[in-house]
C-alpha cells in the first residue's frame, strides 16, 4: 500500500537533512495518514479510508465526504474515491428527479 491520501492525493516528499556542518543526506518527508471512517449521507453507508489529517479537516470544512467528493478533481482522487465519487453522484443525481 503506498503512502498516499486518498482524497487528496498527497504523498512522500523527499529532501535533505543538513547538518550543522552543512552535510547533506536525503531524507523522506512522509504525509500524516490517518485511517478513518467517513459516513456518505447520500449512500446512507459508512467507508474506510486512509487518509491524511489536513484532508480530513477539508472533509469537515466542506460539510461531509459528500460535498468533498462532489467538489474534489477526478485525477486527484484514488480509483476506490473515483467509483465512490460517481456512485455519490449518481444516487443525488435520481433524488434531484424524484424531487
Amino acid at each position: 500500500m503506498s503512502r498516499m491520501c486518498e482524497l487528496t492525493g498527497k504523498g512522500v516528499q523527499t529532501g535533505n537533512n543538513v547538518s550543522h556542518a552543512n552535510n547533506k543526506t536525503r531524507r523522506r518527508f512522509l504525509p500524516n495518514l490517518c485511517h478513518v471512517t467517513l459516513i456518505s449521507d447520500a449512500l446512507g453507508q459508512r467507508f474506510r479510508l486512509r487518509v491524511s489529517a489536513h484532508a480530513l479537516r477539508s472533509v469537515e470544512h466542506r460539510g461531509g465526504l459528500d460535498a468533498f467528493l462532489l467538489k474534489a478533481d477526478e485525477n486527484e482522487l484514488s480509483m476506490r474515491a473515483r467509483l465512490l465519487r460517481r456512485q455519490i453522484a449518481k444516487k443525488t443525481a435520481e433524488a434531484a428527479v424524484a424531487a
